[in-house]
């Protein structure tokens, strides 16, 4: 059974850095991985996007503070996020996507506070 867990989640100041990690268990890869966030009662957003071959796309808002990467192995994905900004809060998910077959974690809550 695949399974997607998030790590590394928690509160943090204005101005200050966290690691997200999406780790695999179970015979799947993240040839695509995607990030993505909700608030309530808000739509989940993409975050960022890395492709099978390394392309990588952000969302406007965190261009030049997010960087998505994965292991060589692409069993292990991440989201390095620096200077968090208060409208960064949000419950982070990581999807991964191989084969034509998806699957989600179930979430890590960011705080940022001001």
């Amino acid at each position: 059974q695949v399974q997607l867990e998030e790590s590394g989640g928690g509160l943090v100041q204005t101005g200050g850095s966290l690691r997200l990690s999406c780790t695999v268990s179970g015979n799947f890869i993240l040839a695509h991985l995607a990030w993505h966030r909700q608030t309530p009662g808000a739509q989940r957003e993409v975050v960022a996007e890395m492709h099978t071959y390394g392309y990588t796309i952000y969302t406007d808002s965190v261009k030049g503070r997010f960087t998505i990467s994965r292991d060589s192995a692409q069993t292990t994905g991440y989201l390095e996020m620096n200077n968090l900004k208060p409208e960064d809060t949000a419950v982070y998910y990581c999807q991964g996507r191989y084969n034509g077959v998806e699957y989600w974690g179930k979430g890590t809550q960011v705080t940022v506070s001001s």
